[in-house]
């Protein structure tokens, strides 16, 4: 299993599009039900064409299929947020996540050159809890209060220096 990062492109918002019929997916995800595809695929065209100038989203590729995206977030040269996705819902507990969020720790600190890389889930969404402890990312304590799936619940925060992810890769090979 393989997957790679690239930037995104206007042919991805139907991928993405589609995963907004996925009720499975747009509740773990939190998204927003549309009232058509085709307005999710023109809003996912929209921002593709006019990304937030904080975000740097990159698609997750396996061969030619569209797996999910990787977020990069904040103004900082240092730090940025870590946000990662895997669509649709079928594709999840096959290893997608960890790869993707694997990827971004690779390009936020290999091409971007980042310090340091932090993310948050809710604590009750457990899968995307331990893709995070499985990265190596130390709990930097509980965030704001959430609620997923109706569940009350709070963000558990993570983060990675460039250093301790570098020894931990170097332990790993």
């Amino acid at each position: 299993m393989e997957l790679h990062l690239r930037p995104m492109v206007v042919s991805d918002a139907e991928p993405f599009a589609s995963w907004a019929v996925d009720p499975v997916f747009r509740a773990h995800a939190g998204w927003a039900e549309r009232s058509s595809i085709d307005e999710s695929v023109a809003w996912w065209r929209a921002l593709i064409a006019r990304p937030d100038p904080q975000l740097i989203r990159l698609t997750a590729v396996s061969g030619d299929d569209v797996v999910g995206y990787v977020d990069l977030h904040g103004e900082g040269e240092e730090t940025r947020e870590l946000g990662f996705v895997t669509g649709p819902s079928g594709r999840w507990g096959q290893g997608w996540g960890a790869l993707a969020a694997s990827a971004g720790l690779v390009y936020g600190f290999e091409t971007l050159g980042l310090r340091r890389i932090w993310a948050e889930a809710v604590e009750a969404n457990t899968a995307s809890v331990r893709i995070l402890q499985r990265l190596g990312r130390r709990n930097a304590g509980p965030g704001d209060e959430e609620t997923f799936l109706g569940t009350p619940s709070n963000y558990a925060r993570f983060d990675v220096s460039r250093e301790d992810w570098a020894e931990r890769r170097e332990q790993e090979a």
